[in-house]
Parts: structure tokens; C-alpha cells; sequence
């Protein structure tokens, strides 16, 4: 591996700042002078400001780990494995592991080696996972689908097909395969997340697709099951730049292992609040409501998520990951307190009061928006959960689910 000691962060294109290598496996990020001094600098992430709003660039090296922030913009589990083993790192040294991977970051981050001579790791990459090559493409998905669901970017072709990108950057589609471990996976997402369209909540373009019509898959995935889920990228532009975003765990600073510690709902709702308007907030509440309704016990810090489509002022991001996890995992409850307790059945409109009061959130707004997705979703849900394309294990699951929820009486009487 090349020696690299500098990496330069850039946002939308432009330098802001270093990621430094110390010695000792300790990295330090600073931010360059240009955009400390420039007031209408675009904004990087919330965790970067103080109480007063004013740029923090006071940071303290870290041994092994990137600062959070940082941390949060790499792959997870086993992929991450296999993309470090690719690049020759060590997987727990994260300066060296975004120095590979630091081309195409969620969001509008880019990192790179200062001396670009460097560079070459990252091709490496590249050129393993990424290239037209039948072998690559094979291996790389069948190691990722050790784990509970593969994704990866895509791009549309030409004859409407699915393609992965040879070069791994800059796809505008997620792809999410069939689980090994959980069945219908890619149907309960496709049907979630068409409810949740149904009831007003945000959602970006999706659709459920044939495992064959998708190219340069290895032998053997149709036997997981016959289709995929496809989202499209809300942090990609239909001309390829790069629109910024960052989930809750930067914005609280959380690493990914404590996704489902550190912070609650009602912790993002106050952000939130401060952060953006009513719409957003009954857009919070909304979503809040919805994963209840269905039994959605992964709603982490890292799927929630801000957007700056002004590159200055953070918006509520679209809706993503939206699975009724209760058919798998039969006890499950919320992965973060709602405001006193993670309990669906406790989900009240008593509980409700008491976040909007925690959070300063609007008391009438906040109930009248969970009766509202309430009505609709019980509405649509009748009428439709016999025609989307999930398993009767899962409309059943949620059928029982619906009946322990006592906000549904609250709402409807």
C-alpha cells in the first residue's frame, strides 16, 4: 500500500479540510482555512457546530477510528470486510479503508490522497470488485450475501435493464437482493414502502424487479428468491452530482455499532424542530406512526437522515428502509425509545404528548398527524394488503400487530 499521510476532504468538488494520519494508528481532522473563513460555506454535517452555530475545528485525534462523522460514510459488516481485504487494510484502520473507498461516499463527501501519485489503492478497488470481469462480480456478490441483505449502486441502461457499474462510482440506484437468512425480504420492503407512498409519507422512486433482468449476477441467486427491491438514490442528481446528506448517528456523533444506543426519537424529532419546519415535523411524526403501524424494529440512528439541498440548510431526507421486521423477529419493539419507552403497544397518544413536549414540538400538530396516517393507513392497508406482493406470514403478522396497538382505538374513536 502507498504511504499516505494527508487525505483531502472535499464537499461538492471543493477542498475543505485534511484528514490527517499522526503515527500510532491516530488520525486528526481539520478543516482548511478557506472554509472556516468563508461565510456562506456549504455545510458539512450538524455535528460540526457548536451550541452558538458557529464552526467547531477543535477536533482530537482518534486511534484506529475515524471520528464519527467520518466513520459513518463507510460500509458495514461483511462488505466492508471484503472491500478492506481488496485494498490490502486492515478494516479497523478506517483512514486507510476511506482512502480506498473515499470516491464515491454517500452523500456529497469525496476523499482522496493530498499527493495523487497516491492514489492507485483505490483503482485497486476498483479494478477487484467493480470491473466488467464475470469472476469479479461473482465473488464480490457471493461474499456480501453472507450477510442479512446485499446492496450496491446500479445505474439504468439504455434498454431499461439493470446494470452494475463497472467502475463502482456513481450509481443511481440501490440494488437489494434476497436475504439468505429472511425470506421475502425485497417484497415486505416494496410493500412497506408503497404504503407508506399511499399515506403522504416521502418516498423516492422504487420498484421490485425480476433477479433475471439484472446483469452480471453469480449462478445461483434465483434460488434465494426471484426479485429484487430498487431505490433510487436521493443523494444523486439525474445529471451526477452529488446532493449532501447525513443519518442521525453523525449528527450525534455515534459510531455504527451504537446506532440503537446513545440517542431516542425523540432526541431527532427536537433536531429536527430546530433544524427545519412543521412540515418536516408532521413528516417525522408521520414516518414515527407508520413503522409502529407495521412492525418496523430497525428505524436506527442510521436510518433517519437529513438532506441540504441548498448545501446550507438541512431538510428531512426521503424515507428509506422501511421493513416490518415482526414476521422475523417475533418480539420485536422499536429500535429507539419513542420518548419513554421502545414498547409498540406503548406507542399512545400519551407517549405522543410527552415527546412533543420533550422535543418542542407542535401538541395539536403531533396528534393530529398520527390520527391522520393512522386513518389512511388502515384505509389503504384493507384495501391493498391483498394485492401487494408480500407473504400471507407477513399480512398476518400485522394483522395480530394492529390489534395490540391501542392508539389505533384512540385515533379512530
Amino acid at each position: 500500500m502507498p504511504d499516505v499521510t494527508v487525505l483531502t476532504v472535499k464537499l461538492y468538488g471543493e477542498p475543505i479540510g485534511t484528514l490527517t494520519h499522526l503515527g500510532d494508528e491516530r488520525s486528526i481532522f481539520a478543516f482548511n482555512d478557506a472554509y472556516v473563513g468563508n461565510a456562506d460555506r456549504a455545510t458539512l454535517g450538524l455535528s460540526f457546530k457548536d451550541q452558538y452555530g458557529e464552526l467547531r475545528n477543535d477536533f482530537k485525534p482518534i486511534k484506529m477510528k475515524l471520528m464519527p462523522f467520518f466513520s459513518n460514510l463507510l460500509p458495514e459488516g461483511h462488505l466492508r470486510s471484503y472491500l478492506a481485504d481488496k485494498a490490502g487494510v486492515n478494516e479497523k484502520r478506517e483512514f486507510f479503508l476511506i482512502q480506498a473507498l473515499g470516491r464515491d461516499l454517500p452523500g456529497a463527501v469525496t476523499v482522496e490522497a493530498a499527493d495523487p501519485d497516491t492514489w492507485p489503492v483505490s483503482d485497486d478497488v476498483d479494478d477487484q470488485v467493480m470491473t466488467d470481469s464475470e469472476n469479479a462480480h461473482d465473488n464480490a456478490l457471493r461474499f456480501s450475501l453472507a450477510g442479512v441483505q446485499l446492496k450496491f449502486s446500479a445505474v439504468i441502461d439504455a434498454a431499461g435493464g439493470l446494470t452494475i457499474p463497472a467502475s463502482g462510482i456513481g450509481g443511481g440506484w440501490i440494488v437489494k437482493l434476497p436475504s439468505r437468512e429472511y425470506r421475502g425480504v425485497p417484497e415486505n420492503e416494496f410493500s412497506m414502502m408503497t404504503l407508506a407512498q399511499m399515506v403522504g409519507i416521502n418516498v423516492p422512486p422504487i420498484d421490485l424487479v425480476d433477479i433475471g433482468g439484472i446483469k452480471n449476477l453469480p449462478d445461483g441467486i434465483d434460488q434465494l428468491g426471484d426479485k429484487a427491491f430498487i431505490i433510487e438514490r436521493f443523494d444523486r442528481r439525474e445529471d451526477g452530482t452529488s446532493v449532501h446528506i447525513e443519518d442521525f448517528a453523525q449528527v450525534y456523533g455515534v459510531y455504527a455499532e451504537d446506532k440503537y444506543k446513545k440517542a431516542s426519537n425523540r432526541n431527532i424529532a427536537a433536531v429536527i424542530a430546530a433544524e427545519s419546519d412543521h412540515a418536516d415535523i408532521a413528516e417525522f411524526i408521520r414516518r414515527l406512526t407508520f413503522n409502529t403501524l407495521i412492525g418496523n424494529g430497525d428505524m436506527h440512528l442510521k436510518n433517519w437522515s437529513l438532506i441540504y439541498p441548498d448545501q446550507r440548510n438541512a431538510k428531512l431526507s426521503p424515507a428509506y428502509d422501511f421493513v416490518s421486521t415482526i414476521p422475523y423477529l417475533p418480539n420485536d419493539q422499536s429500535a429507539l425509545n419513542f420518548s419513554r419507552t421502545r414498547r409498540f403497544d406503548e406507542f399512545t397518544e400519551d407517549e405522543l404528548l410527552h415527546l412533543a413536549s420533550k422535543a418542542a414540538l407542535p401538541r395539536k400538530l403531533v396528534i393530529d398527524t398520527a390520527r391522520e396516517t393512522i386513518s389512511l393507513f388502515m384505509d389503504r392497508w384493507w384495501a391493498e394488503k391483498a394485492h401487494l406482493p408480500m407473504s400471507t406470514d407477513v399480512v398476518d403478522t400485522i394483522d395480530k400487530h394492529l390489534m395490540t396497538l391501542p392508539i389505533i382505538g384512540e385515533a379512530l374513536t
